[in-house]
């Protein structure tokens, strides 16, 4: 866990903390701290006078990688991306034959972080900030926890509206510890969201994976000689769906919610037969089941906005959200916002 402590000497009493979680492949400084003129979104929150915590997950980052050192758990599909071989390394099935983690372990690492912000910094409750895949993880939590959630902030959230409520049995459950991703197929794979002149700067190609690789320090040294792999942890999901969003009317009710995705964002909606893989940004707005809920689609943006050219008018969202709990001075209903960061009702 990073902290960028925002609040103002002498108003302590007046400090309001933030956590942000990071996605399922981008470790959290390399996509909410990332060093590199305007894009750290963690220094303009805590410049804007707020109490920023980051967290990586178990598997993630800078946190614990159990079972993850050896390329033997990579996903036996990808293990030829190990060329040069790391010392030792023989292709081959995983030494440990099952996925690293789980919802149940994500949540209760969740929990433990909130637990302690609250009880370090004398908070009462602690606003959340999830990009991508945290929503797996922070929406059931906030439904579970509402006494310790001030508000969401959903970018681009991950949400399989008939996703499986339920456990798989048993766990852990067979498959593979990890994948691979490289620097041509993260650059590459973004670049297919983009559409507009300017969205993306060509620098950010090297200073995402240097980022990245700086959050891997055994990946880092995978594959080739200054460029490495990233290790992406492979867990187990479940219980983030269209009942779980709707669940006591928590979401919207005791925790407002504010989702926020960018117009070519092909990740979030998608139209996949495998009810696991069917994801839906619009079902997830319908599906909170509170009145205080709002949705913001980002003009030019895709999956990786926080990245490219929208990223300021995301950190001011952010800013304006978790003191304000409103867009366009309203406290439900749909958005756009174009470039220059003006807001308009969605058509």
């Amino acid at each position: 866990m990073r902290e960028r402590d925002g609040t103002p000497p002498g108003h302590l009493d007046e400090r309001t903390a933030v956590l942000m979680l990071h996605g399922r492949s981008v470790p959290v400084l390399a996509g909410c701290d990332l060093d590199f003129k305007s894009y750290s979104w963690a220094d303009a929150l805590a410049k804007a006078g707020y109490d920023v915590f980051m967290m990586d997950l178990q598997g993630s980052g800078l946190s614990p990688r159990p079972k993850m050192d050896d390329p033997r758990n990579v996903n036996p599909a990808q293990q030829h991306l190990l060329k040069p071989r790391p010392p030792g390394f023989t292709p081959g099935p995983p030494n440990y034959p099952f996925q690293l983690t789980n919802s149940n372990s994500d949540r209760d690492e969740l929990n433990t972080v909130v637990e302690w912000i609250i009880r370090e910094r004398g908070v009462k409750k602690v606003a959340f900030i999830g990009w991508s895949a945290a929503a797996f993880t922070m929406g059931p939590y906030a439904v579970k926890n509402p006494g310790k959630v001030s508000s969401l902030f959903l970018l681009a959230p991950i949400f399989p509206p008939e996703g499986t409520s339920n456990a798989p049995d048993p766990l852990p459950q067979p498959g593979f510890p990890m994948f691979l991703s490289t620097k041509d197929g993260t650059w590459n794979g973004w670049g297919n969201e983009v559409h507009c002149e300017g969205q993306r700067e060509e620098e950010m190609r090297d200073k995402v994976w240097e980022a990245i690789m700086k959050s891997d320090p055994v990946g880092s040294t995978w594959g080739p000689v200054g460029e490495g792999r990233s290790r992406i942890r492979n867990f187990v999901r479940w219980g983030w769906n269209k009942t779980t969003a709707a669940q006591g009317g928590v979401l919207g009710g005791s925790v407002p919610v504010l989702i926020a995705y960018g117009e070519y964002d092909r990740q979030v909606n998608t139209s996949s037969e495998d009810p696991e893989f069917n994801f839906s940004v619009p079902a997830l707005y319908n599906a909170i089941a509170g009145d205080h809920k709002l949705m913001v689609k980002l003009d030019c943006a895709g999956h990786s906005v926080v990245w490219e050219m929208q990223h300021k008018n995301v950190h001011n969202l952010s800013k304006h959200w978790l003191k304000h709990l409103k867009v366009d001075d309203k406290t439900q209903g749909t958005f756009k916002m174009n470039t220059n960061g003006d807001i308009s009702p969605a058509p």
